[in-house]
């Protein structure tokens, strides 16, 4: 069988297509809230930093070293190692084309064909795809109505073929943060099992804790089942140059490298010097990026009553995030695609999360917010709240409304 075939088609295209040709009023533009990704440019000082590279620096224009440039390595090792209070070298350190390509260079050193992963649902849809497209089993562990994964139903569904459990905190799409204490029930579990836990920090610069959000680099043997993987591309709004790291063993990483030299030879080389000129003079910038990041997350909180009145759940809500259960009867693909002419609203259905065959996915809406500022929040708030009547003008014969 061809390998992309195995899997489905991107829910982010797949959205973008139920919009196309479509025109929105200038009263009643559309709300785009289906991708995670910021739309504004990256502040000026770092656009300035990554023009002086391109004019005056040879080496962003040459290939690099494949596991990325040593000194973007040695700044992350250096900052990790003092936010988490552990130590992370150099050589733990690789740089990506972000953090899709870790996590898939990640799984090509941990997974066979047969093997399988552990993946929290509702899962990120991208794991799953790559999972399908290497011949890797995706094993779904449920959560419950908070959205967080058990370990001991973690711990029940290991098998002799399971090489990671994969946690992403914060949440996507679930937005949820997962305690300290979780997080390290699942290091344990993974050590005691001798399979690797891949945590997902793509969105760590938002969470809503100030300080570390988990001890794992606190143990000074971390590197014998931890893997962490990271994104510039949010931190510095960088989405477009793919920039991510991945903090692993020096061990790992020398099989890492053969799969990075294969695909991409090596990192962006002007992303790396922009992450690396943001990991320098952007810290006081990117601390009022998650302020405008945990204000919107507060507006998705305060403003929901209106909308539990009329039978919607707050399932969870985080860093860009926020899951919603709906009320309606239609499944929740329906649903999104109505949601784009009833009123102008573009979300993702939650069953593009799910396995096939859990129901969940039916009742739920991923609500990405972080380009709808608190004054767009209200707005999409009062269009969900006229959704049922634009339904019913939408498609008035329809009964499951």
């Amino acid at each position: 069988m061809i390998r992309t075939s195995t899997t489905f088609a991107s829910p982010v295209v797949q959205a973008k297509g139920w919009i196309s040709g479509v025109s929105f009023p200038a009263d009643r533009p559309l709300i785009d809230v289906s991708q995670a990704a910021p739309v504004d440019l990256p502040p000026e000082g770092l656009r300035r930093a990554i023009a002086e590279a391109a004019l005056h620096d040879p080496g962003a224009h040459l290939y690099g070293p494949v596991l990325g440039m040593p000194e973007l390595r040695n700044e992350v090792a250096s900052q990790f190692s003092a936010l988490y209070g552990g130590e992370i070298a150099s050589d733990q350190v690789c740089i990506t084309s972000g953090c899709n390509h870790a996590f898939c260079a990640a799984m090509m050193s941990l997974t066979g064909e047969g093997d399988e992963v552990i993946l929290p649902t509702p899962w990120y849809f991208n794991h799953k795809m790559w999972l399908d497209m290497t011949g890797v089993k995706a094993v779904a562990l449920p959560t419950g109505s908070g959205l967080l994964p058990d370990p001991d139903l973690a711990k029940a569904l290991v098998t002799e073929r399971t090489r990671a459990i994969v946690l992403v905190t914060p949440n996507n799409p679930g937005g949820v943060e997962y305690p300290v204490e979780l997080i390290a029930a699942f290091r344990d579990i993974a050590r005691e099992a001798g399979i690797s836990l891949v945590i997902d920090e793509t969105y760590r610069d938002f969470h809503s804790a100030s300080g570390a959000p988990h001890d794992l680099f606190a143990d000074p043997d971390w590197d014998d089942t931890v893997i962490q993987l990271y994104s510039f591309s949010k931190a510095y709004r960088l989405t477009g140059h793919r920039v991510g790291a991945m903090v692993a063993s020096s061990t790992r990483l020398k099989q890492v490298e053969k799969f990075i030299d294969t695909v991409t030879i090596c990192p962006n080389q002007l992303a790396q010097r922009a992450a690396l000129w943001g990991m320098q003079n952007l810290g006081q910038w990117l601390a009022g990026e998650r302020d405008e990041i945990l204000d919107r997350r507060a507006a998705i909180v305060e403003g929901f009553p209106a909308l539990a009145d009329q039978g919607w759940k707050l399932l969870g809500a985080g860093a860009y995030f926020a899951y919603l259960e709906h009320p309606f009867q239609r499944p929740s693909v329906q649903l999104a695609q109505d949601m784009v002419q009833a009123v102008g609203v573009l979300a993702l259905p939650g069953a593009m999360f799910m396995p096939d065959d859990d129901p969940g996915g039916d009742r739920t809406l991923r609500i990405a917010f972080a380009n709808v500022d608190r004054a767009g929040i209200g707005q999409l708030y009062e269009r969900l709240s006229g959704l049922r009547p634009a339904l019913s003008a939408l498609v008035p014969n329809r009964v499951s409304s």
